[in-house]
């Protein structure tokens, strides 16, 4: 291991996933016990974002399910003056997260200060944390497909849930999405373009992104759907207007 040549300290070392593993599925409308602001107002973003005022700037990416931080990581150097937030409802997911983002920041002094990731409910609390069109990009990587037509009800994309995605999100905001489960994946393209606040982003439009060319191998599920040769089906959703404010 290399000694920094400046402070003359051994680096801090990443933590190891060996010791932060948990089974990957997780029942969302179970009462798990974690702490949440009441109203958004009353969140302290600074303990996550310490490098930046956050009275004046807010978080604008979420990546919802953030896993083991692949997509944070990626698009935090991509995208240094935005503040990224991941959401993973697992304890230890999200302890690795944690973990991994301050030994980055220890490592890489003026870098990764703009990610961070809580572990929250997201089918629960996102209205407590996030203000009314506040974010500008959200994701959804490789989301629990929940099998079985009785847990349907557990996907994280469902008609109820799309309400308070667009609330959220900026006018002309976006969502990606990213699965190598065909089946979910025509599962979420029909309950976006099937709501009023969201239109589907062409593929020609997509190619320019380059969050779209990185998206879907940056996460470790990415990696491992690469590893495995399998499909990987994207799709990218704008939100719309509000047609009711002039």
């Amino acid at each position: 291991m290399e000694v920094d040549s400046e402070s003359h300290e051994y680096p801090k070392r990443l933590p190891q996933k060996k010791y932060f593993r948990q089974r990957a599925h997780s029942n969302p409308t179970a009462d798990h016990i974690m702490d949440y602001p009441v109203n958004p107002d009353l969140m302290d973003w600074k303990s996550l974002f310490p490098a930046f005022d956050c009275d004046k700037q807010q978080v604008q990416f979420l990546d919802i399910g953030c896993g083991y931080g692949g997509l944070l990581v990626t698009l935090s150097t991509m995208f240094p003056e935005s503040l990224i937030l991941g959401i993973e409802i697992r304890v230890k997911v999200s302890d690795y997260v944690i973990n991994r983002i301050s030994a980055l920041r220890e490592n890489h002094p003026h870098q990764y200060q703009n990610i961070a990731c809580i572990r929250t409910n997201a089918m629960k609390y996102l209205p407590n944390y996030f203000h009314k069109g506040q974010l500008q990009k959200m994701f959804f990587l490789y989301p629990d497909p929940h099998f079985k037509r009785s847990k349907h009800k557990w996907r994280i994309i469902n008609t109820t849930l799309l309400a308070e995605y667009a609330y959220i999100l900026a006018e002309l905001g976006l969502v990606y999405t990213v699965t190598d489960v065909k089946d979910l994946h025509e599962w979420m393209v029909k309950h976006f373009t099937e709501h009023p606040m969201f239109t589907r982003v062409s593929d020609e439009e997509n190619t320019l992104d380059p969050v779209v060319k990185v998206m879907t191998d940056c996460s470790e599920e990415g990696k491992k759907v690469t590893r495995n040769q399998g499909d990987k089906f994207v799709a990218v959703f704008r939100r719309i207007k509000d047609p009711y404010e002039t």
